[in-house]
């Protein structure tokens, strides 16, 4: 070891303290990177398993192809794994509704196309030969047919064609024009209902056919297929899609590529990098503060130290070497302990973390540790890198300066009159402690600066976090939602009599300690435009004058008592809002574009009056009969009293007309072709138990008709899983960029005071008093922490703001809120850390003798 770099561990050691919260500052910086790595690479590994386990593991799908294509994939190099079934053929669906869809398309499966192509059953079985079908349920949802298990379909199967060409689920259906395309049925086949299942994965959206999946025979000869490879290289799946496909159609597996990072939607790809963008941003610049001000300091304490190795021959290389040593003796000690205290604190987060996570979004899939050797390596070479820029800065800078002014220290204090004058108003507001406290900042700006910028970093730092965080936190929460009930048992055509025995049963389920029904029929309202208010026309852009407009709306029947209850809460009188010519109560209410500052949804009326005649017609197949209407008078008002049932995903309006009536008044509008939707709604203290023996119960009554079992306590409980998740991260990342920021002003001030021991010592040696000597400190930390808000203030704010521009654009729709919160706590926290460290730096300069104090030569 040189002279050099034994002098430097020997200034290490004289200077313990800034030595040992350098460390720190180190070790907190490596934590941070290492712990927000290994959590993202933990989450892309949960986010990746959940995936193949809800989409399948395949990262590319060939449509359309031939049995000699299939063996070439299967003996591909390449590939990892592939997957195939039998594209049996299309056939015509009646009566649908989806002018897009109107095909069936037939599969047929083998064991290996079972076992690794996700198939959730919603009820029903697989089908275990070639006579058996499963039917997904957006037939019925989206399609409007509805296909029962037991049902038999008869169907004759054949190929689309546009002109000479077969056309596959890859090729959007082509109506109208001279290219239209033409069915060829080829053969007739049978087919009975044994499952009903969601929609397969691997079906596009844009896909012509719902996809019907029956059991591959091998006596059938099919000489069209698809097949869906896994890579043993994801990295290339497009390359390699380019390269084998020919003239063949291929999609991509996006819900699993995505998460990898390689899928080509930018929406999500711009959100991930802004999120992870933000956070490596934050924790560089406050690491690179941190320990640029520590060695920024520490040279500052050896500026003399300098000048005489100089004057003995030190060249300004070996100096900077010595710094860059001293920079390299804290990161051996500082990233090491850091990486290990970074996998520890988030392993400990995932502990805590890992139940809630799982009920979030893949059940079945653990949220686990992931340990990242490229990771742990990439935290570390940053670690170092930001300990060497900054090192290397102050000590370029030291190396530069001339040998006599660095043993004399005159490029530190500034001694002229014109510079450290101040004005009498201020001796006058101040006295003489606070002028000394001026003219000190004024003789020495460097240090001034140093500290002043320490603090406004750390404003600005624990600012950004918390906007940050409650940006990441409000765009979680989005998606919680709050619901009447927990259970929902929802029915379109069982018996009256049959449905209330079942009513009378479930509500004895263990754990339900609340019940009600409720029916929902679809009308359509007919009315003047010149009706709709003035807020809703022009958001609305609707602009024809005097016009006749069909709306649709839905009319709530609720039990009776709940009603009257409903009335009487509202305080309108009972008499004109009971009987059968009785008028109604409805909600008809529009979203606005924009949202208010505490993240609710304005809502605006749709009609310009609170009380109007309507005349109302039963809505069948999308049109409303007229010869069945009739006329109501509707008082609207602000709330309905019971939430709706869950509502069919592809049924989306931009606004919400919903009609409450008694349930008694059922039988009034019911028509023929008219469907109520019929539900029992439940509260429980433990929906999912309750939904277990709520099931239990149902197979044992045999109930034949169509149903559907909403658990809505679970969604609840997810929502608030994923809030309490985004909580733990926004609070773990908050306290650790607030140590570092801590660290950062207390290194900066505790060695700026001890740097002044000579200084302070003089003035107590010229008899100022301890009362007097604590009230320009005082003055000073007042000071300081002005001068920093002043500066740190307004450079947070506009950082929140460029923050929440940079989630916005990576899709997450949330207004800016400015962060009033986080900047009062700063500015307390900014006196206080500044009063604390200075109380404690004064406590160690008063226990030192002042005769000490006056021959220190800061060596």
């Amino acid at each position: 070891m040189n002279i050099f770099n034994k002098v430097t561990l020997q200034s290490m050691k004289k200077s313990r303290t800034r030595t040992i919260v350098t460390i720190i500052g180190v070790v907190l910086s490596a934590a941070m990177i290492t712990a927000v790595a290994t959590f993202a690479v933990s989450l892309q590994n949960y986010m990746i398993k959940g995936s193949i386990q809800k989409y399948g593991g395949w990262h590319v799908g060939f449509l359309n192809v031939d049995s000699s294509f299939v063996k070439e994939r299967a003996l591909d190099k390449e590939a990892k794994n592939t997957v195939t079934f039998e594209n049996i053929g299309y056939a015509k669906l009646k009566g649908g509704k989806n002018p897009n869809k109107p095909y069936l398309f037939i599969t047929g499966f083998n064991k290996k196309a079972f076992d690794n192509l996700p198939i959730n059953l919603v009820s029903g079985r697989l089908p275990k030969n070639n006579s058996e079908i499963l039917v997904p349920a957006h037939v019925e949802s989206n399609g409007g047919v509805k296909l029962a298990v037991g049902d038999t379909l008869s169907l004759a199967v054949g190929n689309r064609m546009e002109a000479n060409k077969n056309l596959n689920q890859h090729d959007a259906y082509i109506s109208g024009g001279k290219e239209k395309e033409t069915f060829a049925p080829k053969v007739q086949k049978t087919y009975r209902v044994v499952g009903i299942c969601e929609r397969p994965s691997f079906e596009e959206v844009s896909a012509p056919g719902y996809t019907l999946i029956t059991k591959a025979d091998s006596a059938d000869k099919v000489d069209s297929f698809s097949t869906f490879v896994t890579l043993k290289k994801p990295y290339s799946v497009y390359t390699y899609a380019r390269s084998v496909a020919g003239t063949h159609s291929y999609e991509f597996n996006d819900n699993v590529l995505r998460f990898m990072g390689i899928s080509s939607d930018n929406q999500f790809n711009a959100f991930l990098y802004s999120v992870g963008g933000i956070l490596v941003v934050l924790i560089m610049i406050s690491s690179v503060f941190l320990i640029y001000n520590s060695f920024n300091i520490s040279l500052n304490e050896r500026t003399r130290q300098f000048g005489i190795l100089s004057s003995v021959g030190a060249t300004a290389k070996q100096l900077r070497n010595s710094v860059l040593f001293e920079g390299l003796c804290i990161g051996v000690v500082g990233i090491p302990i850091g990486v290990i205290v970074g996998i520890g604190s988030i392993r400990l987060v995932i502990s805590v973390m890992s139940e809630k996570f799982g009920n979030i979004m893949y059940s079945g899939v653990p949220l686990t540790l992931t340990v990242s050797f490229p990771a742990i390596v990439v935290a570390a070479v940053v670690s170092i890198v930001t300990i060497l820029i900054s090192a290397y800065i102050p000590a370029r800078k030291a190396a530069s300066t001339p040998v006599m002014e660095s043993i004399r220290q005159t490029n530190e204090v500034k001694i002229e009159s014109k510079v450290v004058k101040t004005s009498k108003l201020s001796q006058r507001i101040y006295g003489l402690e606070g002028t000394l406290a001026l003219k000190n900042f004024k003789r020495n700006k460097r240090r001034y600066r140093s500290i002043v910028l320490s603090l406004s970093l750390s404003v600005v730092l624990f600012v950004s976090a918390s906007a940050f965080g409650n940006d990441l936190k409000r765009f979680t929460e989005q998606s919680v939602v709050n619901s009447d009930y927990d259970i929902c048992f929802f029915t379109q055509d069982m018996d009256k009599t049959k449905m209330f025995r079942l009513y009378d049963k479930l509500k004895t389920a263990n754990g339900v300690y609340g019940s009600s029904y409720q029916a929902i029929m679809t009308y359509s309202c007919v009315f003047n435009s010149s009706n709709f208010s003035d807020n809703y026309r022009k958001y609305s852009s609707y602009n024809l004058p005097n016009k006749m407009v069909n709306m649709p709306m839905d009319i709530q029947f609720i039990k009776d008592n709940e009603y009257l209850n409903f009335i009487k809460s509202l305080g309108l009188p009972v008499k004109e809002y009971t009987g059968n010519n009785a008028k109604m109560i409805a909600v008809a209410k529009a979203k606005k574009a924009n949202k208010t500052k505490d993240k609710n949804i304005k809502l605006m009326d749709i009609f310009s009056s609170r009380s109007m005649n309507f005349t109302i017609a039963p809505q069948i197949n999308d049109k409303p009969k007229m010869e069945q209407s009739q006329n109501i008078n509707i008082t609207f008002v602000d709330s309905y009293p019971i939430d709706q049932l869950p509502k069919n995903p592809y049924d989306v309006r931009p606004y919400v007309f919903v009609v409450v009536a008694p349930y008694s008044l059922k039988e009034k509008f019911e028509a023929p072709g008219v469907h109520a939707n019929m539900g029992l709604t439940f509260k429980s203290k433990t929906p999912s138990k309750s939904v277990a023996e709520i099931e239990g119960m149902i197979k044992g009554e045999r109930i034949t008709s169509a149903y559907t079992i909403y658990n809505l306590g679970k969604i609840l409980e997810q929502n608030r899983n994923t809030v309490f998740v985004v909580d733990v991260f926004t609070y773990v990342f908050i306290i650790m960029i607030s140590l570092i920021a801590t660290a950062n002003v207390f290194n900066t001030i505790s060695t700026n005071i001890k740097l002044r021991k000579r200084e302070l010592a003089m003035l107590r040696s010229v008899g100022m008093s301890d009362r007097d000597f604590k009230k320009m400190m005082n003055f000073e930390c007042a000071f300081y922490g002005m001068k920093a808000l002043i500066f740190g203030i307004p450079i947070a704010g506009i950082l929140s703001w460029l923050i929440h521009k940079g989630m916005t654009k990576g899709g997450a729709d949330i207004s800016f809120m400015f962060p009033w919160q986080s900047m009062a706590i700063s500015v307390f926290s900014v006196f206080f850390i500044v009063f604390i460290t200075m109380l404690y730096a004064i406590s160690k300069i008063k226990k030192e003798n002042i005769i000490d104090g006056l021959r220190d030569d800061m060596t």
